[in-house]
C-alpha cells in the first residue's frame, strides 16, 4: 500500500472519530472517496466485518493491515484515545513515506547510468562482432601490428563482459527496489538505508512505548516485524537482557551487530523516558539519513556524467588503437 495515502487516512479518519461519527460510518465515507485499489478494499471488508459486529480485534486480524497497525489501533482502543493513536500512525506513516521517497530517488540515478552504460556497450559489442571485427581481422592478416592494437583485440574479443555486467547490475537493481526480499536484505547495508531503518525501529519503539505498551512487549513486536536477520537477533538479545533482569538501557543493547553505540547512548541517555530516547533517535537517525541522500543525489549527476564518459572514452580508446596500425603501415 502507499504510505502516503495510508497517511492522509488515518488523519481523516480521527478528525471523523474526535467529531463523533462512529468507527464504520467514518469507515464507509472515507472509503466512498478512495480510488480503488488494495487499501480500499481491506478498509472495506473491514468496514462490513464491524457492520456484521464482528469484534473489532477479530475483525483488524483478518484484515492484511501492517502489524503495528493493527496493534496500536487496539492500544488505542484500550486507552480510550483511538483519534489520539491514529493521529500518532498517521505521522508515523508519513515519516516513512518521505523518507522512502527519497530513498527511491536515490536509487534512479545508478540505474539509469547503468541503462544507459549497458545500451552503449551492447551497440559497441554489436558493431564489432558484426561489422568492425571481422573486416578489421581480415586486413590484419600477414601484417606487422602495433602492440597497442594487438592488445586491444584482445580486449575487443571479450567486449561482451561489458554489457552482461552492466545488464546485471542494472537487473539487480531493479530487484533490489522490486523485491521486498532482497530489498530487506539490503537495507542495512547502504550506509543512508541503514540509517533509515534504525529510523523506523526508533520510531516504531517510540510509538508504542508512547501509548502504554511495555518495553518488552514493544520490542518482541518490533522484532517481529522486521525482517532482516541480523536486526532481529539485535531486538531479541535485548529482549533476552530485559527478561533476566537488567534494567538499564545501555546494558540491555551493550551488543549488537548491527545497532551502533551511537543509537544506545542516545537512548539510553534519556534515562528512565525511553520514549523520549527513542523518539530522539528517530529524529537523529532520519536527518542523518536525509542528509546523506541529499549529498548522494547532488553528486549523482557529475559521477554519472563522469562514469557514462568513461566508458565512452574507454570504447573510443579501444577503435584508436586499432587504427595505429592503419599509421604504422602508412608509415
Amino acid at each position: 500500500m502507499k504510505l502516503d495515502e495510508f497517511a492522509f487516512f488515518n488523519q481523516q479518519l480521527a478528525a471523523m472519530l474526535r467529531d463523533g461519527i462512529p468507527l464504520e460510518g467514518a469507515l464507509r465515507r472515507l472509503c466512498q472517496e478512495m480510488r480503488a485499489g488494495s487499501l480500499r478494499t481491506e478498509l472495506q471488508a473491514l468496514e462490513a466485518d464491524l457492520a456484521k459486529g464482528t469484534p473489532l480485534a477479530d475483525a483488524l486480524q483478518s484484515r492484511r493491515l501492517p502489524e503495528l497497525y493493527r496493534r496500536m489501533i487496539m492500544v488505542g482502543v484500550k486507552s480510550g484515545d483511538l483519534p489520539g493513536a491514529l493521529t500518532m500512525l498517521a505521522d508515523y506513516f508519513q515519516r516513512q513515506n518521505s523518507l522512502w521517497v527519497r530513498l527511491k530517488g536515490l536509487m534512479v540515478y545508478p540505474l539509469i547510468v547503468l541503462l544507459v552504460a549497458f545500451l552503449i556497450s551492447a551497440g559497441f559489442a554489436l558493431l564489432w562482432f558484426h561489422v568492425i571485427g571481422p573486416a578489421l581481422l581480415v586486413d590484419f592478416n600477414g601484417w606487422r601490428v602495433p602492440g597497442a592494437t594487438l592488445s586491444a583485440i584482445v580486449i575487443l574479443q571479450h567486449v561482451w563482459i561489458f554489457p552482461v555486467a552492466f545488464g546485471l547490475l542494472f537487473l539487480l537493481g531493479l530487484a533490489v527496489i522490486f523485491v521486498p526480499a532482497l530489498r530487506e536484505e539490503y537495507r542495512w547495508r547502504l550506509p543512508a538505508f541503514k540509517e533509515a531503518s534504525m529510523s523506523r525501529v526508533a520510531a516504531s519503539l517510540n510509538l508504542l512505548l508512547k501509548n502504554g505498551v511495555n518495553l518488552p512487549e514493544a520490542i518482541g513486536l518490533v522484532e517481529k516485524l522486521e525482517n532482516n536477520r541480523d536486526a532481529a537477533a539485535d531486538l531479541n538479545r535485548w529482549l533476552k537482557n530485559i527478561t533476566s533482569g537488567v534494567t538499564k538501557f545501555s546494558e540491555v543493547a551493550a551488543v549488537n551487530r548491527l545497532f551502533p553505540p551511537m543509537f544506545v547512548w542516545v537512548v539510553a541517555n534519556a534515562g528512565e523516558d525511553l520514549a523520549a530516547g527513542f523518539q530522539r533517535a528517530a529524529e537523529i537517525y532520519q536527518s542523518r539519513a536525509i542528509y546523506r541522500t541529499e549529498v548522494a543525489l547532488y553528486s549523482a549527476l557529475p559521477i554519472s556524467v563522469l562514469f557514462l564518459g568513461a566508458v565512452v572514452l574507454s570504447e573510443a580508446y579501444l577503435v584508436a588503437s586499432l587504427f595505429l596500425a592503419f599509421f604504422s603501415w602508412i608509415g
